[in-house]
């Protein structure tokens, strides 16, 4: 039973580390989640979002990312 403690455990501090290069960039001057092509919507009592630009900026450096540490692991 305690590997999926591990996993939890290697989650959060996964999701620890985004929210803080999350912020981090923010007060840097990189606008994650207003940048061009970044879709909002707002009705009169709804507001629907889509981050199209920071989902691809955030898939390209992921990508980039685990290729790296892919060629690193051979």
């Amino acid at each position: 039973m305690s590997d999926p403690g591990r996993l939890l455990i290697g989650l959060g501090l996964l999701l620890l580390v985004a929210g803080a290069m999350v912020l981090l960039l923010g007060r840097v001057g990189l606008p994650l989640g207003r940048l061009p092509g970044d879709f909002s919507w707002r009705g009169k009592h709804t507001t629907v979002y889509f981050p199209l630009a920071t989902c691809i900026l955030i898939s390209v450096a992921l990508s980039v990312m685990f290729w790296i540490l892919g060629r690193l692991h051979k």
